[in-house]
């Protein structure tokens, strides 16, 4: 495709040559001639003077030195262009249909036409597959499962008798539904005595799911990750949390049981949330923070315990200035 053809089907106005025939992506660093490439975030500006890209994707407002006169296509946004742009060439590629072998489906679960089913799968007994969705080999979906319309569950993942997933959801490799959640009684002997986990996982419609993550079912009722929530890999969501709608977790992050969470907070990787806890909407989570108690809108919370953002990097400011508050201290004695 041309930057010109390009540029109209993504509403943008192309500064420069408008006949460079574009065949790929690729990382600004490494871009080579008829590729395309992006910058959103402004520390890459300087690879713009150094590109073998022969177009790149900026704002509409951007300015930096061009020397070598690259091609640039303005947009709005260059990044969610971008995802635009890759969206459309992954959803142009054929999708996997049909039931491979060896697998195992169970007696009396239907499998839609334009469903696929990958070797070596495990469809129990009442489970429903909806249509146009893709179980990749290896997969476990027990019984009485429900997995929506055009869902994606990638090799190996396991989900556990009883737990829905809704419409359109991924779940990529190592991600368990539905095992345990950790809920143990000590007893008389100084043990612990197993406390049955009789619930289940509901995944809402449009949720992904990264590898290796894993969502406790409840010990009753249900856990559940709301529509459009973007959970990253090696994530630990704990029996009876709730979590609203299009939140995003970063990887390593983990929510103990029976924490409710809102809609449209953003967590950075490694924050860890207590349990029995309620947290808001439209919070900010900073990399690594604790929180340990319930937690309102719109707040933007770093370290551990969490404090807001702007304290934390007061706080940051006077640890590392210590050593030379106590060598004052010293001298004036």
């Amino acid at each position: 495709m041309t930057t010109g053809a390009l540029a109209s089907l993504i509403n943008g106005v192309v500064d420069g040559d408008s006949d460079i025939v574009l065949t790929g992506f690729a990382k600004i660093e490494e871009a080579a001639e008829g590729q395309l490439t992006f910058i959103a975030n402004p520390k890459y500006s300087h690879f713009l003077e150094s590109t073998n890209a022969s177009a790149v994707l900026v704002s509409k407002s951007f300015e930096h030195p061009n020397p070598n006169g690259v091609t640039l296509l303005r947009v709005d946004d260059p990044y969610a262009t971008l995802a635009e742009l890759l969206r459309a060439i992954q959803n142009s590629l054929p999708a996997k249909s049909g039931i491979e072998n060896p697998c195992f489906i169970a007696e009396g679960v239907e499998i839609p036409e334009d469903a696929y089913i990958g070797a070596f799968s495990y469809i129990g007994q009442g489970a429903t597959i909806g249509k146009g969705s893709q179980i990749y080999p290896q997969t476990y979906i027990g019984d009485g499962v429900e997995v929506g319309e055009g869902c994606i569950l990638y090799a190996g993942v396991k989900v556990y008798a009883g737990c829905k997933i809704g419409n359109r959801c991924i779940l990529h490799s190592g991600v368990v539904i539905g095992g345990d959640g950790f809920g143990f009684a000590p007893n008389p002997d100084g043990g612990y005595d197993k406390l049955p986990q009789t619930g289940i996982v509901v995944i809402e419609d449009d949720v992904e799911i990264g590898a290796n993550t894993t969502v406790d079912r409840a010990t009753f009722g249900c856990t559940r990750v709301g529509r459009g929530t973007k959970l990253d890999n090696l994530i630990m969501i704990a029996h009876n949390v709730e979590i609203g709608k299009d939140n995003v977790f970063a990887a390593q992050s983990g929510v103990a049981g029976s924490t409710k969470i809102g809609d449209g907070n953003r967590v950075g990787g490694q924050v860890g949330f207590s349990g029995h806890i309620s947290v808001g909407n439209h919070n900010e989570f900073g990399a690594q923070s604790g929180i340990p108690g319930n937690v309102g809108d719109g707040e933007r919370l770093m370290g551990y315990p969490a404090v807001d953002i702007r304290k934390f990097a007061r706080n940051m400011v006077y640890i590392n200035r210590l050593k030379e508050l106590f060598d004052e201290l010293h001298r004036s004695k």
